[in-house]
C-alpha cells in the first residue's frame, strides 16, 4: 500500500500527459519502443501534415520506398502531358502504337529530370520545350530535395539503445530492488548518459482512483560513459512507493514504469535520446539477470553478448 504523504506529493506529477490521458487513459503510455500511445484528433489533414518530420522519422526502407514511388509517379505524370500535347510532340525513333509512345515519353521524362538527355528523343514543338523547361526545374528542385533530406537523415543522431525485454525485482543488498538492463547497439560512444525512471499507477484519493506519478531515485542516475552495458537500479527501501509492493498490488493498480535514457553523441557532440516503458506484466519478482559478460577467445579479451541482455535467472541459480 501506499503512504498518503507519497500521494500528495506526487499528486500533480503528471510528466506532461495531462490529468486527463493519466486519469482515463488505460493503455500503456509509452510503448517499449519509444513511441506514444495518445491519439491527436480535431486537425485538418493540412494542419497535422509534418511531412519533413516524417521523413526524417521514417524507417530507411519506407524513405527509399517513398522517394522511389515519387520518383516513377512524377516522371509518368510528364510522360502523359508529353503525350496530351500532341503525338509529334516528341521527335526520335518512331514507336509503335500507344505503348511505344508512351515508353518514349516515359525514358525522355526521365533523360530531362535527370539531366542525361541522351539526344535519341528530342522536344520537337513549342509545347514539348515548354513542358521540358518545367519539368527541368521540377527535377532540379526534386533531386536537390531528396539529397538534402538523405543528408539531414545520415548527419541525424540518434541512439540505439537496447531494453531488456522484462524488468526484475531481485535481491539487492539487504533488501530488494527494481532493475531492467540496457545496451549500447552502435560501435559509438555515449558519455554523461542520465536514467530517470518514473513509476505510474492508479491510487485511491478522494474516494476515486487516480493514475498518480512517482519518481524514483537511482542507485547510480548516470554514467560517463556507456560502451556496453548497465544495469539500472532502483533500491526499494522504506521510502520507495515500491516499498511491499506484490505483483498482484502492480498489476490491480495497472503500473507501468516509465524510462528516458537521455546522454551525448560523441560522434556529432548533440543530445541523444531512447524511451521505453515496463508494464506490471513485464514485470518478474524474485530474479536476477544472467551474466552477459565473457572471455573473448580465452584471451583476457572481455565480451559480452547481446543476445543475453535480456536473460533472467532464478533467485536461486
Amino acid at each position: 500500500m501506499f503512504r498518503k504523504n507519497n500521494v500528495k506529493r506526487n499528486v500533480q506529477s503528471d510528466l506532461g500527459f495531462g490529468s486527463v490521458v493519466a486519469g482515463e487513459s488505460r493503455e500503456r503510455l509509452v510503448n517499449p519502443d519509444g513511441t506514444f500511445n495518445v491519439r491527436r484528433k480535431g486537425l485538418s489533414f493540412f494542419a497535422s501534415l509534418s511531412l519533413y518530420h516524417d521523413l526524417l522519422s521514417m524507417s530507411w526502407w519506407k524513405f527509399i520506398l517513398l522517394a522511389s514511388l515519387g520518383y516513377f509517379f512524377v516522371n509518368i505524370c510528364f510522360a502523359f502531358a508529353y503525350l496530351a500535347i500532341s503525338p509529334g510532340a516528341l521527335g526520335g525513333p518512331e514507336p509503335a502504337g500507344f505503348t511505344g509512345d508512351f515508353l518514349n515519353a516515359f525514358f525522355f521524362s526521365v533523360q530531362t529530370s535527370s539531366t542525361i538527355g541522351y539526344g535519341h528523343i528530342i522536344p520537337d514543338s513549342t509545347g514539348a520545350n515548354v513542358l521540358v523547361t518545367l519539368e527541368s526545374f521540377v527535377g532540379l528542385l526534386g533531386f536537390a530535395l531528396v539529397t538534402g533530406m538523405v543528408f539531414a537523415r545520415f548527419s541525424r543522431p540518434t541512439a540505439k539503445i537496447l531494453f531488456s525485454d522484462k524488468a526484475v525485482i531481485a535481491p539487492y543488498r539487504d533488501i530488494t530492488a527494481f532493475e531492467f538492463r540496457i545496451a549500447n547497439a552502435r560501435k559509438n560512444q555515449i558519455i554523461e548518459l542520465r536514467a530517470q525512471l518514473h513509476f505510474s499507477c492508479l491510487e485511491e484519493s478522494e474516494g476515486r482512483r487516480k493514475r498518480n506519478f512517482h519518481k524514483l531515485s537511482l542507485e547510480r542516475q548516470k554514467v560517463p560513459f556507456f560502451p556496453l552495458s548497465w544495469t539500472v537500479v532502483h533500491p526499494i527501501d522504506e521510502e520507495s512507493p515500491l516499498y511491499r509492493m506484490t505483483h498482484e498490488d502492480l498489476v490491480h493498480n495497472d503500473a507501468e514504469f516509465l524510462i528516458l535514457m537521455t546522454g551525448l553523441d560523441d560522434t556529432f557532440n548533440q543530445p541523444v535520446h531512447a524511451r521505453s516503458s515496463y508494464k506490471a506484466q513485464e514485470i518478474v519478482f524474485g530474479a536476477r539477470f544472467g551474466n552477459l559478460y565473457e572471455d573473448f577467445h580465452g584471451k583476457g579479451h572481455i565480451a559480452i553478448d547481446i543476445g543475453k541482455l535480456s536473460k533472467i535467472e532464478s533467485r536461486g541459480a
